[in-house]
């Protein structure tokens, strides 16, 4: 079987406040929902139609089990999701302060169990075979998902479209020094790179969003996606075309799923072969209909959705 996607990184279940502009000790109800973005962005693109997976491990509990249900019911195979015993599910919290403040609580302690993925427990065929392959900079800030992620990426050796979702997290590593040689490796073997103006400062030294995109098409990759926040995405391939999108207006209700159905959108459109501009509208229309909705996953828009949005030039 090959698939149009697999994503290999965090899962987790996101505990949202349902009072949006509380802080935490004065929240009294929490919404449950499937979370971690190499997950969320299975789920996003599944949503737009396609046969997707995602390697990951959780806890043998029954978060682990919710995951798991959580995953099929949106069409995500989880063949490759396994437990590990001793070490339990992540759960991460949030507040919702909008339009711009959702500080986020990962309790990934001792250890979270999805960077215990391991190397020799791949499918590397299926990695080699799948059409586009999805790593996170969160899966290369430990042993021995830093070894498995690198290992499965030489392995597919830039076959299809390969994507490091940069996903810079400062609370996994010590350092952005600490990172810099492993996200370079990562960059070697990939073929897109996505992340904000932070990840790619991280990634690359630099933090204008022009000579950043440079940066990363010097590093190896052929085409670089830089997201800029208020102002837009840029995208910039290999062969010099360029795409500069703004946002959509949004009344934004959390953003914090924004960036997952951006990759989910994006993944989306590479796949169809659209142009790069075509391809930026619509998946700056996906994370802008994500930031107007409570959740993340469940929040992943369809296809009619997202063009509704670029029609009309606006979320409603």
């Amino acid at each position: 079987m090959t698939y149009d996607l697999i994503t290999m990184g965090r899962i987790g279940v996101d505990l949202y406040p349902l009072q949006t502009g509380v802080p935490l000790p004065q929240v009294t109800s929490f919404g449950k929902f499937l979370g971690g973005s190499a997950s969320n962005v299975a789920v996003a693109a599944a949503r737009l139609g396609r046969r997707t997976a995602v390697i990951t491990r959780t806890g043998d509990d029954p978060f682990g089990t919710y995951l798991h249900q959580a995953l099929k019911d949106f069409g995500v195979d989880d063949r490759w999701v396994t437990p590990v015993p001793g070490l339990p599910t992540p759960v991460t919290f949030c507040e919702v302060f909008p339009p711009d403040d959702f500080p986020l609580y990962f309790y990934r302690r001792p250890k979270a169990p999805d960077l215990e993925i391991d190397a020799h427990e791949l499918d590397l065929d299926a990695v080699r075979d799948t059409r586009v392959f999805w790593v996170t900079g969160t899966g290369l800030s430990e042993e021995p998902s830093r070894t498995a992620t690198l290992a499965a990426l030489a392995h597919r050796a830039k076959s299809g479209t390969t994507v490091f979702d940069l996903d810079w997290r400062p609370m996994f590593w010590t350092d952005p020094d600490a990172a810099r040689p492993f996200y370079a490796e990562a960059l070697r073997h990939t073929t897109v790179a996505v992340g904000n103006l932070d990840e790619v400062e991280v990634a690359t030294g630099v933090r204008e969003p022009h000579a950043a995109a440079r940066a990363l098409l010097d590093a190896g990759v052929e085409l670089a996606v830089v997201k800029r926040g208020p102002k837009g995405v840029l995208a910039v391939n290999r062969d010099g075309e360029s795409a500069e999108v703004p946002p959509l207006p949004v009344n934004v209700l959390n953003g914090l799923g924004a960036g997952d159905a951006f990759g989910g959108s994006l993944v989306h459109g590479l796949l169809a072969g659209w142009e790069l501009e075509k391809t930026m509208r619509h998946a700056n229309a996906a994370g802008a209909i994500v930031a107007s909705r409570l959740e993340c996953s469940s929040a992943m828009p369809t296809p009619d959705e997202i063009e509704a949005a670029v029609t009309a030039g606006a979320v409603r």
